[in-house]
């Protein structure tokens, strides 16, 4: 199939989204949940501090990780959800796709 009619509505599977949404939508979750883990270890390491605490740096780094995992599923359940959407679309296209291959190999018309 050309790039051309991989990107048109009206081909069987194409629901208006691509790879670069995809690519896009994971690209923003992936960041804002190292945006999480940052903040969350900055909180870590600086918040006792006011209390003439310190924490190591490695340990801080450890607790934002395990506190981000489940507060970023809540968090930026959202942005989740628009990747899951984003790769239901591109499974769907290349199921499409493969099977408008199968059955131009077995000689089938499917225009």
């Amino acid at each position: 199939m050309s790039e051309a009619s991989q990107n048109r509505p009206d081909q069987p599977g194409n629901t208006g989204t691509g790879k670069g949404t995809l690519a896009r939508d994971v690209a923003l979750y992936s960041l804002a949940r190292l945006a999480l883990v940052l903040v969350l270890a900055v909180v870590i390491l600086y918040v006792p501090r006011l209390f003439g605490v310190e924490i190591p740096l490695l340990v801080a780094a450890l607790f934002a990780v395990l506190i981000a995992l489940p507060l970023s599923l809540v968090v930026f359940a959202p942005l989740r959800r628009r990747v899951n959407e984003s790769i239901a679309s591109v499974d769907a296209r290349r199921r499409a796709d493969r099977a408008d291959l199968q059955a131009r190999l077995r000689g089938e018309d499917r225009r």
